[in-house]
């Protein structure tokens, strides 16, 4: 029998929510990891509109459209009185003003943060300030960290059961550290794993990310409670979703990405963009074995010139997989023949993906 982790494939993304809403009859956890692009913030959306559609909502989420109720006024008049406007027509903010929620932020806002805040009720906005200065620009890193902390309050006032958040069953995060470093990163997932857990038996939660340090500390944080934890995948240009359990490593995109080139070779529909994709792994490859150059995985073959400069000119960032183009005849034969040579060298374990997709068909 063979060790290695079951794939699972859906053919939409209510489908693909409809197994992590069945996983969590059983679980208190599901976390996700999966490279940008993908369509987590998409995913996070579907996941919260399945209890919408029936008339009613379950649903905190936390994605980009939660941070996007946050937008910057800079005064560019008077350069002096700046703040953060907050869009109170979401139902995020509902009973937002009476729910007294500065102290609760700003207890979680000290852990990360240097500056101190006050919300302006009557225009709607946030002002920043640091000892005795007012109205100060805080990076885009601080701001995001700012939101997250509002956020966090929130899901604290649903985990102590408050009247207002009586309607909450799942709370869903997704990617909540974009611009921040590792240090915080790290203290971030940290905090997150322990108020999720501290309240899973009131409600239950699903995080996504792309980040692995991120998802590596969530993953240690959950190890000894219910949860699944899956490689979340979905081929370029495809509505094909798939899942893959894994640990607290999930690198698995490279191998992802060749077997679908794989595929691609075999069945003769390769794209421009597929060297695109050839160059992306030759690069992470040559940074896993320290060398400084992508040629370094071609190095020493007979016709290392010539793929070398084949894989410097048709890797162009403008070879776009929203409007794909065939290679011609020529390039396929050149392309193929990379391919080859880069499995011949390094014997990467594909997935089963070829084999479980002929199977669906």
């Amino acid at each position: 029998m063979s060790n290695k982790p079951k794939l699972y494939e859906y053919k939409s993304t209510d489908k693909l929510v409809t197994r992590i809403r069945d996983d969590l009859n059983d679980h208190s956890f599901v976390l996700l990891f999966a490279y940008n692009g993908t369509g987590k913030t998409r995913l996070s959306m579907a996941f919260k509109d399945v209890a919408k559609k029936k008339g009613k909502r379950d649903t905190l989420y936390f994605n980009a459209f939660t941070e996007d109720l946050f937008v910057w006024d800079n005064d560019l008049d008077g350069d002096e009185n700046r703040y953060l406007n907050i869009n109170n027509a979401s139902a995020f903010f509902e009973d937002f003003q009476s729910l007294d929620l500065e102290e609760r932020i700003f207890s979680f806002l000290e852990r990360y943060a240097s500056f101190n805040f006050r919300i302006d009720y009557e225009n709607w906005r946030v002002i920043f300030y640091r000892d005795a200065t007012e109205n100060i620009k805080v990076s885009r890193g601080e701001q995001n960290i700012f939101v997250w902390c509002v956020y966090l309050a929130i899901c604290q006032l649903v985990l102590d059961d408050h009247e207002a958040y009586k309607w909450v069953e799942h709370i869903y995060v997704d990617d909540p550290i974009s611009s921040l470093d590792d240090n915080n990163a790290i203290a971030v997932a940290s905090d997150l794993a322990q108020l999720l857990k501290s309240g899973r038996e009131r409600a239950k939660a699903v995080i996504s990310t792309h980040h692995g340090l991120f998802f590596n500390v969530m993953w240690n944080e959950f190890k000894k409670t219910k949860h699944k934890a899956y490689f979340y995948h979905r081929p370029q240009g495809a509505e094909l979703h798939t899942l893959r359990s894994t640990d607290e490593t999930p690198f698995f995109h490279h191998v992802a990405m060749l077997s679908e080139l794989q595929i691609a070779v075999e069945s003769d529909q390769l794209y421009t963009h597929h060297f695109n994709m050839m160059r992306s792994i030759l690069e992470k490859t040559a940074t896993f074995f320290g060398y400084k150059d992508f040629s370094a995985c071609i190095r020493g073959i007979e016709d290392e010139a010539l793929y070398s400069r084949a894989l410097n000119l048709l890797s162009h960032g403008k070879y776009s997989i929203y409007e794909p183009r065939e290679m011609v005849g020529d390039n396929k034969d050149l392309f193929k023949d990379i391919f080859k040579l880069f499995l011949d060298r390094y014997r990467f374990e594909l997935p089963d993906m070829i084999k479980q997709k002929e199977q669906t068909q």
